[in-house]
């Protein structure tokens, strides 16, 4: 293993791997996943997007966001709306519940990140963030 531990792609693929276990079985009782998750928190963010937009941002599949609004939708997590721009495109908007669930979830979350981080400390933490964050704006930014 310790090879293995020399990549640091390989480190990066194993701790997604983990944090996606580990927040999916905390998702579990609301039958939701981790890609739910993701698009609630992306709309969240935003005053509604199309879903070819979800899928770029996101970076899935366009069926895969078809799939994801369907059941959001049915949870009454969120709604298509006609697009302003575009009658013929619906618009994927956050709902009051979904904005509850994200609420009620928040404290979940971070038990989870805790759980995972728990070798560093905050300060190791914040920086670690930063790094993350500053090569996922970039592969943003990149269009990647």
């Amino acid at each position: 293993m310790r090879g293995l531990h020399a990549d640091t792609g390989y480190l990066l693929y194993r701790m997604g791997l983990r944090s996606g276990q580990m927040f999916n079985s905390f998702l579990q009782e609301s039958g939701l996943r981790l890609r739910h998750y993701a698009l609630l928190r992306f709309l969240a963010t935003s005053e509604g997007a199309l879903q070819r937009e979800l899928s770029a941002r996101l970076g899935y599949d366009p069926s895969a966001i078809v799939g994801l609004v369907d059941d959001l939708e049915k949870l009454g997590f969120a709604e298509r709306r006609p697009s302003p721009d575009d009658r013929r495109s619906r618009t994927v908007v956050l709902t009051g519940d979904g904005r509850a669930f994200l609420r009620d979830t928040d404290e979940a979350g971070l038990r989870v990140t805790d759980g995972l981080l728990g070798p560093l400390d905050p300060a190791e933490r914040e920086i670690l963030h930063a790094l993350l964050r500053r090569v996922a704006e970039t592969e943003l930014d990149s269009g990647a």
